[in-house]
Order: structure tokens, then C-alpha cells, then sequence
């Protein structure tokens, strides 16, 4: 087989409830029964967008894009002699299997995923023979995506010549760990970014400090020549180090004058605390040194203390930031010479 060829990911439903309309009946179609048939569109590409922002007017551009999206590439791009790979969720198994003729519309399935096209299914393969990368990229939110990464570990699987690897030397494993952390990140950096933009930002701060152990007085906009909290270790606020907080909501790079004017407010013995949903430019980190009372904070670090403080959150916070504890796949240690646990 020419291993060349595009290799599609499609999926059966949130709970795979077309399972057995794709294996018995030998297609893969897709919902959207408010579209008609393409086929018979004047311009496909609007007409299928028109129908699905008719059907669904509170929907954002981009979500009905992104459906659109999807449909016309079933229509238009995917081609005879394709391969397609199902992940099942009924039988646990992938089926892998060559797309053999063009989009039809079924209209006997008028409602219940009318958009079709007809696959002669080749082969189905247990998911434990595939690399944890391999599964994880088909495990795409789309109905309907590109396998690209591992696109030639299913053409291998379809001639036989895949072997199951390992766990223990998956090098997959750490992608599938990294994609699935940056992917959390991403999450809560647009919730920050977009829904606590400017001083409820500080608030934020403020609370992440009460769980370290710190008292905090919130300064209001605007208030304070830059400061947005103070914090301190008894109620009084009389034990050092008092700790001048400022907070800036921005996505951009934070600059020497803004860290150096922090610093202008300090009063003697007192801390300094700078803390961006953004980065730093080099010269905002110069000003670190030959002040080791003074810290910088940047997006990734503050992404993280949520995360490391998520659990005592408060249920406005959890709300506002939904995140479900899961297990990542690790790679497996070595045992150490002596037998003993790494």
C-alpha cells in the first residue's frame, strides 16, 4: 500500500451510537441534518455555513465555523482510496479501513446522520498495539480531523506490520503527558486572560496568597501608586518581610521601568512582588539582581500555584476555572542496580 495516502480520524457520536451503522452498513457519516445535500449546493463552503448559523443563531462564528469546517472536508477533501481509522467505543478495537466511493446524502437517514460517504473496512486491531501518541491523537474533540503525527503507525497497522510497544519504552508517553499539560495551561490561561482581566486578577493573587499563610490587604484600582496588595504573616501586619504586591493582567512582556518602579515603593526591609499573566523582558529580569527581595512572577508560574492550590480554592474559583483531576501516563523508571524502586 502507497504510504502516502491521507489518513482520516472520524468518530461515531459522543457515546458511539452509530457504531453499528458504520460497521455493518460499510460507511462513516456525519450529523448536521440541518444541512442538506452539499452535492447540490451552489457553493458549498457558504451554503453548508448558512444552514448551520440558520439552525443555530446563538452559536459564535467560530463554532459554526469549525462545524462547517469539518463538513466540507468530508465533502470536498476526503477522496476515494483514503484510509479512515475509527476508534470504537464499543468493542475497544480500532477499525481501519479505505474510503471506496463519494460523499452521498442518504435521505432514508434524513436526521440521523444523513452525510455519508462508503468505506470498505480492512482491518480492526486492538488499541494496545498502538502507541500512546497514536491514541491520543485520535482521540481529537472533531467528529471528523487529519491524522498527520502518527498517520504512518495506522498504514503499518493496515499491512500487519505494526508490533505492540512496550510501555516501558513508549517514548510517546512523555508527548501524550506534555500535549495534555500545555493543553490545561492553554485552558486556564484564557480564563484568566479573558474573564479576570485587570484588577479581579489581583484578587486571585490575593486569595493564592491567603492559602501560602499570608494576610492581605487588596488596594483599590488605581489606589496606592501601583501596589495592589499587601501581604503579611501576622494579623497585625507587624512581622516582617511585608510583601508590596503589583498585578498585571496583560498577556504582553512586562519591562525594567515597570519592575524598577515596584521597586521605588519599597520602603526598607519591605518585599517586592511582580506578578504578570505575561513574561518578562530581559531587562525587567536584571532588575533581580542585587535585590533578592524582589520576585517576578510570569504566566507560567502563576499558572502553576493554581494548580498546585487548586484543592483549596474557593467554589467561585473552581467555578470559574473547572478542572477534573486525571491520571497522565508516565514514563516507567528503570529499577536502580541494587533492585530497589527508582
Amino acid at each position: 500500500m502507497n504510504d502516502d495516502k491521507t489518513v482520516w480520524g472520524v468518530h461515531a457520536g459522543a457515546g458511539g451510537e452509530v457504531d453499528e451503522t458504520f460497521l455493518k452498513k460499510g460507511v462513516i457519516a456525519m450529523g448536521w441534518s440541518e444541512v442538506p445535500d452539499i452535492a447540490a449546493m451552489a457553493d458549498p463552503k457558504e451554503g453548508i455555513k448558512g444552514a448551520i448559523r440558520a439552525a443555530q443563531p446563538k452559536s459564535t462564528l467560530r463554532s459554526v465555523a469549525g462545524q462547517a469546517g469539518q463538513l466540507y472536508r468530508f465533502f470536498a477533501e476526503m477522496e476515494p482510496g483514503d484510509i479512515v481509522v475509527y476508534p470504537s467505543k464499543i468493542d475497544k478495537q480500532i477499525h481501519i479501513g479505505q474510503v471506496v466511493g463519494p460523499y452521498f446524502f442518504d435521505t432514508a437517514s434524513l436526521g440521523h446522520y444523513p452525510h455519508r460517504r462508503r468505506v470498505e473496512w480492512k482491518k480492526k486491531v486492538p488499541r494496545t498495539s498502538f502507541s500512546q501518541g497514536a491514541l491520543f491523537e485520535t482521540g481529537a474533540f472533531l467528529t471528523l480531523f487529519q491524522v498527520k503525527t502518527y498517520g504512518q503507525e495506522f498504514l503499518d497497522a493496515l499491512k500487519g506490520t505494526v508490533e505492540p510497544t512496550p510501555p516501558g519504552i513508549d517514548e510517546t508517553v512523555i508527548e501524550v503527558a506534555n500535549s495534555t499539560a500545555e493543553s490545561t495551561e492553554d485552558f486556564i490561561r484564557k480564563i484568566l486572560s479573558q474573564q479576570l482581566k485587570g484588577h479581579p486578577l489581583a484578587h486571585l493573587v490575593g486569595y493564592l496568597l491567603t492559602l501560602m499563610g499570608y494576610r492581605i490587604d487588596i488596594a483599590k484600582p488605581g489606589a496606592d501608586g501601583g501596589i495592589d496588595i499587601t501581604a503579611y504573616r501576622d494579623e497585625l501586619g507587624f512581622e516582617p518581610p511585608i510583601v508590596r504586591v503589583q498585578v498585571k493582567s496583560s498577556d504582553g512582556a512586562v519591562g525594567g521601568p515597570e519592575v524598577r518602579q515596584l521597586q521605588g515603593t519599597l520602603a526598607s526591609g519591605e518585599c517586592g512582588l511582580f506578578v504578570t499573566l505575561g513574561t518578562y523582558t530581559t531587562a525587567a529580569k536584571a532588575c533581580l539582581k542585587g535585590h533578592p527581595g524582589l520576585k517576578l512572577i510570569d504566566g507560567d508560574q502563576l499558572i502553576g500555584l493554581i494548580l498546585a492550590h487548586y484543592e483549596g480554592l474557593s467554589p467561585y474559583y473552581k467555578s470559574l476555572i473547572p478542572l477534573k483531576r486525571v491520571y497522565v501516563p508516565q514514563p516507567m523508571q528503570e529499577d536502580s542496580e541494587d533492585g530497589d524502586e527508582a
